[in-house]
């Protein structure tokens, strides 16, 4: 007999349907079962004696049934049922068969009585008791239907992502519902590659472990997770909320890697759900907060790191084919593996806009500020405005500080090279800097100098989209802004960052207690944030004592002294006014303004010159300044017109 020819599993769950049916009835769905009968039978050999011989020899399309039967295991009985329920889904005929032979209860799915029926002779206890009480329903394999109605009116059936799984096949809407996906191609470090397959192994060598994958970026979990499962010869199914139904089987009959893909957030404790039925390899991806814990199952913890410039490197030319402009990026921008493809992608379409064959820095730079796909919407406002260094007006020691601050920025991949081990030992790559100074005093267009001058995006954070009422609100939501932000290699700017900061207070009531521990969770969170950070305050007095300690810099913002005002003033005029020399000396001298409030005085006289179509004069000035005092609830000076110079 060839092997197409072979009787399958469904032909002797029919056979036996019809082994119990009078043969003179010749209505169309019986004559359609005994068919089934005639197939599998002979005058000597019984079906049930026919199905024990099958086995030795087995249709190619049961095969992956039987390999699940030896798993679990599955009876005779179970093994019939199921290819009876997978036939119902595929074949219309043995559906209305099933009816015709259950009527007048009707229904094409099979009821346990019609099991306990035609499958008697495969077990010496009930059929009914085999199929309620075995590993199939267990696991579910299968499923009961009907189940209001008593236990022999129950129907059974398969889930039908297992139903097509027992054909060796996915379906689209399992790919969408139940975590089956395709991930982008991503390159990923020599190192990461090499602990990909240590873990791998390790894996595979005990099957008691759970490999929980960290890091701020859970794009790269998934591509890392995706490797691991390509390592152990599997797929990855990301598992998010309840598990799908038949979990076991499905894992082994798709040959997949199961990931969960728990959602932590501060201080909260996750168990990784147990898997019935199921001992083999196990991932779990994360953030960097949050606890995993494992009632039957060791847990590997695995952090994963920015690749090291020689790394980049290689990533860089590996996604824009330009070694020249993979060595620059490499060394100016400390981005992770996924970021690096993302960004190669987004500036290859800038470039193809720019009629350009080849990406350059600034269509990577075009990509990063662009801020598509980082998720921080919502959470922080981007600030895309370059600031060149002639808008920086301030002292000379002022400007050195910034640049010191800038020169630790760009040194932070390397800055412990060479060090001891009481410096490395304890050393992490982010930057905190800390702006301190009245209103005005440019804060904020310094840290806009800092990103246009790194090549990096700014963020401004929205305090009223962090800081919640609710406890353990704000704490969540801060997690959630570091690691997009660490993931999309962003500057964050916490404007008026004392309010999230302060200090802590004694505990004298309840509300004391979660205030401050909120507080105790920013100042450990942000001294282990990856990237660049930077805060303003009017006051670094309002600032708990241990936060400075966790600061890399202080900048202090002084009130411009009357060289700087005047500067500031020649710089917000440009080439757009009348004022001579000494007015503008005497602006500088008398007018004790900050450069914020100077540049608001310029654009009020800016209003009032080009409404008349004219350049500014100094009444336009002196109208702008007065603006600003009466804003500010003070009283201007007396100005007089000076003459002219």
């Amino acid at each position: 007999m060839e092997t197409t020819e072979r009787p399958r599993l469904k032909d002797f769950a029919l056979a036996a349907i019809a082994d119990q049916l009078p043969a003179d009835n010749h209505e169309p769905e019986l004559v359609f079962l005994r068919s089934h009968l005639t197939r599998v039978t002979t005058d000597t050999l019984p079906w049930t004696e026919a199905l024990q011989q099958s086995l030795s020899r087995p249709h190619p399309a049961d095969i992956l049934l039987l390999r699940l039967a030896r798993t679990f295991p599955l009876t005779f009985v179970e093994l019939l049922t199921i290819a009876l329920a997978a036939a119902v889904e595929e074949d219309v005929q043995v559906g209305r068969a099933i009816a015709r032979v259950q009527s007048p209860l009707g229904g094409s799915r099979p009821t346990l009585s019609l099991l306990s029926t035609s499958f008697q002779p495969l077990t010496k206890a009930p059929p009914i008791s085999v199929v309620f009480n075995g590993s199939a329903l267990a696991c579910s394999l299968l499923r009961l239907g009907n189940t209001a109605a008593p236990l022999p009116e129950q129907t059974v059936s398969i889930p039908i992502h297992l139903y097509f799984a027992l054909n060796n096949r996915d379906s689209a809407v399992e790919h969408t519902i139940l975590g089956i996906q395709h991930l982008p191609s991503t390159a990923l470090s020599a190192s990461c590659l090499g602990k990909v397959e240590q873990y791998a192994k390790s894996l595979e060598n005990n099957a008691n472990q759970v490999l929980v994958i960290r890091s701020p970026a859970f794009a790269e979990s998934r591509i890392v997770a995706d490797r691991v499962a390509k390592q152990l010869n599997l797929r990855p199914l990301f598992l998010e909320g309840a598990l799908p139904i038949g979990l076991a089987p499905w894992l082994q009959l798709r040959q997949l890697l199961p990931v969960f893909c728990p959602q932590l957030t501060p201080g909260e404790y996750h168990q990784i759900p147990v898997i019935g039925y199921y001992d083999g390899p196990v991932v779990a991806i994360a953030g960097p907060d949050g606890q995993l814990e494992s009632q039957q199952r060791d847990l590997l913890s695995w952090s994963l790191s920015v690749p090291t410039v020689p790394e980049r490197e290689s990533l860089w030319t590996e996604t824009l084919s330009d070694s020249d402009l993979a060595a620059i990026l490499a060394k100016s921008y400390r981005y992770s593996s996924d970021r690096i493809a993302q960004l190669s992608r987004l500036a290859q379409h800038y470039s193809t806009l720019a009629q350009r064959d080849h990406p350059t820095e600034a269509d990577i730079r075009a990509a990063a500020w662009s801020g598509e796909g980082i998720g921080l919407d919502g959470l922080a406002q981007p600030l895309t405005q370059q600031i060149p260094d002639e808008a920086l007006v301030m002292p000379n020691s002022l400007r050195e500080n910034l640049q010191m601050l800038l020169l630790r920025c760009q040194a932070r991949d390397t800055l412990t090279d060479g060090l001891g081990v009481s410096t490395t030992a304890c050393y992490y790559p982010g930057v905190k800097a800390l702006f301190v100074g009245p209103s005005g005093t440019g804060k904020t267009l310094s840290a806009g100098w800092l990103a246009t001058k790194l090549g990096m995006p700014l963020y401004r954070v929205d305090l009223a989209a962090i800081v919640s009422k609710y406890i353990g609100e704000t704490e969540k939501n801060l997690a959630q802004l570091l690691a997009r932000a660490e993931s999309a290699g962003v500057i964050l700017l916490f404007d008026e960052a004392d309010s999230l900061f302060g200090k802590r207070t004694d505990v004298q009531q309840a509300n004391d207690r979660f205030a401050n521990s909120q507080t105790n969770y920013l100042l450990q969170r942000i001294e282990s944030y990856d990237g660049i950070t930077l805060l303003t305050s009017n006051s670094r007095q309002r600032f708990d004592s241990a936060f400075s300690r966790r600061l890399d810099f202080i900048v202090e913002f002084t009130l411009p002294r009357p060289t700087e005002r005047r500067a500031l003033w020649r710089s917000h005029l440009g080439d757009r006014s009348t004022l001579s020399t000494a007015q503008l000396n005497q602006l500088a001298t008398a007018v004790d303004l900050c450069g914020g409030h100077i540049r608001n005085a310029v654009l009020m006289a800016a209003v009032l010159a080009q409404s008349q179509q004219r350049e500014i004069d100094y009444a336009d000035i002196i109208i702008g300044v007065n603006h600003e005092y009466h804003k500010l609830g003070r009283q201007m000076p007396a100005l007089t017109q000076p003459s002219h110079v």
